[in-house]
């Protein structure tokens, strides 16, 4: 009788946590959302969020805040957050590619194939190579040339160490035989940096654009596989092999109920077919990736392996 009491009482408890559960997940969103950027305010990451939080928040019929935790590395800003928060998903964050590479480099508390839950996949970046348009290169190929003759000279700066232009760089120092030198570059100073000379050339995403367009800048190269609305060469139209645009989307806590996750993935899916949301993408030449909550886990855990190569291959694997 008494395990008969048992496990009616068990039961019971089952049911009114599938019930609540059930009831919450249909609420859902009961108050405002944060989204968790892991860059600086003012930076293309940071502005492309800001304009899918106010698009999404129709959806949601809930407002979403962007929350910018900008530290010494993105992943680790997103995965700390994400640690910490409850799995109601109220609180959800960008998830950078970095996150797939970081725990190859250092030693780490979070798994990410594991540890988060994958909501939607949305969107990558232009990456290019600019100078300023008064500088000696004018291609590529000058850019290359000066580097193998002149080793270890040629100054270029990213705004992330083991960030993807980071890594684009030396891989393509690898592939052309040259050796580049290397600065870091915080948040929105990119651009600055190489204004003032700090540095010879920049790698980044499209934030150099309005640059372009005014004709501070010369794009040399990108790094898709199409050309960019600049109309300047891709990577492989030069003969490098290397394509890059470093895809990311939405996570939230491990944990979360399917059903909330299902609200929060068609919530921004309603998104990627708002007009306003082509002019997005227009605006800072975003590559369209969409993918389902379930290609996107499927595809962090392919991704998880290929950075690991591509981090040997370039920058060299940590000591974990």
């Amino acid at each position: 009788m008494k395990k008969g009491v048992l496990t009616s009482g068990a039961f019971v408890a089952c049911l009114l946590f599938f019930v609540l559960g059930n009831a919450h997940a249909q609420n859902f969103p009961t108050r405002p959302l944060t989204l968790i950027c892991p860059f600086a305010a003012g930076g293309v990451t940071d502005q492309y969020f800001r304009s899918v939080a106010t698009i999404t928040s129709k959806y949601l019929g809930q407002p979403v805040v962007v929350d910018n935790r900008q530290g010494t590395n993105s992943a680790v800003a997103v995965a700390t957050a994400m640690a910490a928060a409850r799995p109601d998903g109220h609180v959800i964050a960008m998830f950078p590619i970095t996150a797939l590479r970081i725990p190859h480099v250092q030693k780490v508390t979070w798994d990410p194939t594991k540890d988060f839950t994958f909501v939607i996949g949305l969107v990558g970046y232009t990456f290019g190579v600019v100078v300023k348009s008064d500088s000696q290169f004018k291609t590529l190929k000058d850019l290359l040339e000066f580097a193998k003759a002149n080793p270890g000279k040629l100054l270029y700066g990213t705004s992330e160490h083991g960030g993807s232009p980071h890594l684009i760089m030396e891989d393509l120092a690898l592939k052309s035989a040259v050796k580049f030198r290397y600065m870091t570059i915080r948040g929105q100073l990119t651009s600055k940096a190489l204004m003032d000379g700090q540095v010879q050339v920049l790698a980044d995403a499209s934030a150099w654009g309005p640059h372009v367009d005014s004709g501070a800048f010369r794009l040399l190269v990108t790094f898709g596989d199409r050309r960019s609305r600049w109309n300047v060469p891709t990577a492989s139209e030069l003969g490098v092999d290397i394509l890059s645009y470093s895809p990311f989307g939405i996570v939230g806590p491990k944990g979360m109920d399917s059903k909330v996750t299902k609200l929060l993935h068609d919530a921004f899916y309603r998104t990627l077919d708002d007009p306003e949301y082509d002019a997005l993408l227009k605006k800072y030449d975003m590559v369209d990736w969409y993918k389902s909550s379930e290609d996107y886990a499927e595809w962090a855990v392919d991704q998880f392996r290929f950075q690991r190569a591509l981090i040997e291959r370039t920058i060299g694997l940590g000591r974990n």
